[in-house]
């Protein structure tokens, strides 16, 4: 089970060497343009400091990143959402979200302060795909999911409800493109479950009691899956790692595909011999393309990137692409990957396409301990 510590780190760690290269923050070696094609933000630890700070970039149509002005943001804090407007931010206390207004140029400005009442820590965030409302891992003995409207004019975030019986923390959330179901899973204890919500008009989740089939093991042991991933319409991703009768490692992860009914329902053609295995070793995330093409997954051995194919199997599209643990990845909209090692302390950034993928100019970047990364396209 993962928990957010100074620095999050959600397996085991795995070193490896990586190209240091100079940051845009200490040198303004590399420089975006002035119409970026997104802002990243990442929440890093500076140890002489003994608190985490935000890392803003700007960056350019070809990936390239520049610093945002007044980045670093010193604020403590370390999981990291947003939406157009805003950016939202976990202190590092667990139990307040900051509200940040994000200017035109991608500066940050703290405006509003958010306190959990109920003094249980707040963990991994998301939001629908409107950005009318929060949710957030809510650390309780079986952890819930908490729902906060958004008050778009002063960042100021109302309790909703909370949905209880989410298995596992850190587990995040990822909605469908109808913006009602969003699905997770996890294998909390050994006992997986594939788990969703439904979202009401006041952005209330309610769980939908799912009995989702997983796929049968090669050697007749079990699957257990971790997070999901969704595309534009009604697809979802799932990761699962097999083990045999015994709980041991039966092989590498696979990656399964399962398709939305309209009534949230998932379906599978997933088998173990056509689900492909990864090279990240035990997976810490993975995350889709705005535009449904791509899957990337990291992982405790780096990071790889495959053809997502809707309701048909995933198809391989590169090796490894970074060869340290990943913590974290996303896109923005021209394709560009963004990933985060704490282990290296290194941003990457890569543009994708169907033939493979290439390291942006600068890339990778100095980071001091990358905790929590975002990314806002534009």
């Amino acid at each position: 089970m993962c928990s957010l510590a100074i620095v999050a780190i959600c397996a085991s760690t795995v070193l490896a060497s990586a190209q240091a290269t100079s940051s845009p923050t200490e040198t303004g070696s590399t420089t975006a343009s002035s119409s970026p094609s997104a802002y990243v933000y990442v929440a890093s630890y500076v140890k002489s400091k003994n608190a985490n700070q935000i890392n803003a970039y700007s960056a350019a149509a070809n990936g390239a990143l520049a610093a945002i002005p007044g980045s670093p943001f010193p604020d403590n804090v370390g999981w990291l959402a947003l939406n157009g407007a805003w950016l939202f931010a976990v202190d590092s206390t667990g139990e307040k979200i900051d509200s940040f207004s994000i200017a035109a140029n991608g500066a940050l400005a703290l405006k509003d302060t958010y306190t959990n009442s109920t003094g249980q820590s707040l963990y991994d965030m998301f939001l629908d795909h409107t950005g009318a409302t929060l949710y957030s891992d809510h650390y309780t003995t079986n952890n819930d999911y908490i729902s906060l409207s958004i008050n778009q004019s002063t960042g100021q975030l109302t309790y909703i409800g909370d949905l209880a019986g989410g298995p596992e923390n850190d587990s995040e959330m990822r909605f469908i493109g109808n913006n009602v179901y969003a699905y997770s899973s996890s294998c909390y204890h050994f006992s997986p479950v594939i788990y969703g919500a439904e979202r009401s008009s006041n952005g209330s989740l309610t769980n939908l009691n799912l009995n989702v089939p997983l796929p049968a093991e090669k050697s007749g042991g079990f699957y257990c899956p971790w997070l999901a991933a969704a595309d534009p319409t009604n697809h979802v991703a799932i990761a699962l790692q097999p083990l045999n009768s015994n709980w041991g490692p039966d092989g590498p992860w696979q990656l399964a595909v399962y398709t939305a009914a309209t009534d949230g329902t998932l379906t599978t053609k997933s088998t173990y011999s056509n689900m492909p295995s990864v090279l990240v070793g035990a997976v810490n995330d993975y995350t889709m393309s705005p535009d449904g093409k791509y899957l990337a997954v990291s992982g405790t051995s780096g990071l790889q990137i495959f053809h997502f194919n809707g309701a048909n199997p995933i198809t391989k599209l590169t090796g490894l692409i970074a060869t340290t643990q990943v913590q974290q990845v996303y896109w923005d909209n021209l394709d560009h990957l963004y990933a985060v090692s704490a282990q290296a302390g290194k941003l990457y950034v890569f543009s994708v396409t169907s033939n493979g993928a290439t390291p942006a100019p600068g890339s990778p970047h100095s980071v001091p301990a990358p905790q929590s990364l975002i990314v806002l396209p534009k």
